[in-house]
C-alpha cells in the first residue's frame, strides 16, 4: 500500500486516516482528508493517510468496500506498531468513514473514531451498532451527496456519537476549513 506517514517524536495518539470512495477519485491527496491530516498533525499527533488497493501505486482492485476495509486494518496494525504505547486513533471521509469504521470495530485497540459526512446513504452502517467508543461526527448542513439529515439520523442512534454541525458547508466542506478542523478536534480538545 502507498502511503504519507507523518509522526511526531512523542505523539499525543496514532491516527490513520482514510479517504474517499476510488471510484469516484479518491485518493489519500483529497483536499478534505489532507485537511484531516493536518488537524491531528496541530495537536502533534502521527498521521498515516494511504491508498485504498488499485488507487496510485496501492497494488489491487476495488473490492466493494470488503478488501478496502482490509486495507483500513492492516493500515491500523501498521500505525499501532510503530506507536504501541500511545492511543489509536481512526478517522474516515464519505467512503472513508464507512471502509475505516468497519476496520476499526473488529479492533479493539482503535480508542477513539472520527467520521467526516460518513456515506450513510449509500453504505451500510449497521455494523456500528454496540459500539460505545466515543465517535465524532462532522457534518455540512448543504451537503448534496450525504444530506445531513440522514446523517443526524444515523448518529442519534450510536451510542458515544457527537455530531458537529458546519452550517452552509457542502460534501467537500469548500471555505469551511477552519470550522472541519474545530470540529473535528472539539471532542478531543473542547476548548480548540
Amino acid at each position: 500500500m502507498q502511503g504519507l506517514y507523518r509522526p511526531f517524536k512523542e505523539p499525543v495518539a496514532a491516527v490513520v486516516v482514510c479517504h474517499p470512495h476510488p471510484q469516484f477519485g479518491g485518493t489519500m491527496h483529497n483536499k478534505v482528508v489532507y485537511w484531516m491530516a493536518r488537524a491531528f498533525e496541530s495537536l502533534d499527533c502521527s498521521v498515516l493517510r494511504f491508498n485504498f488497493r488499485g488507487v496510485d501505486q496501492s497494488e489491487g482492485c476495488w473490492d466493494e468496500g470488503a478488501g478496502e476495509a482490509e486495507d483500513a486494518a492492516v493500515a491500523l496494525d501498521w500505525m499501532h506498531a510503530e506507536h504501541p504505547h500511545v492511543p489509536l486513533w481512526l478517522a474516515g471521509f464519505s467512503f472513508g468513514a464507512y471502509a475505516g469504521l468497519k476496520a476499526a470495530r473488529q479492533d479493539a485497540r482503535v480508542e477513539r473514531l472520527f467520521a467526516v459526512a460518513p456515506a450513510v446513504n449509500l453504505w451500510d452502517f449497521s455494523f456500528m451498532q454496540g459500539d460505545v467508543r466515543p465517535l465524532t461526527v462532522v457534518a455540512g448542513t448543504l451537503d448534496n451527496i450525504v444530506p445531513y439529515t440522514a446523517i443526524a439520523a444515523a448518529t442519534r442512534l450510536q451510542r458515544g456519537a457527537q455530531l458537529h454541525t458546519i452550517a452552509d458547508a457542502g460534501h467537500f466542506f469548500d471555505e469551511h476549513r477552519k470550522e472541519l478542523a474545530a470540529a473535528l478536534l472539539a471532542d478531543v480538545i473542547p476548548s480548540y
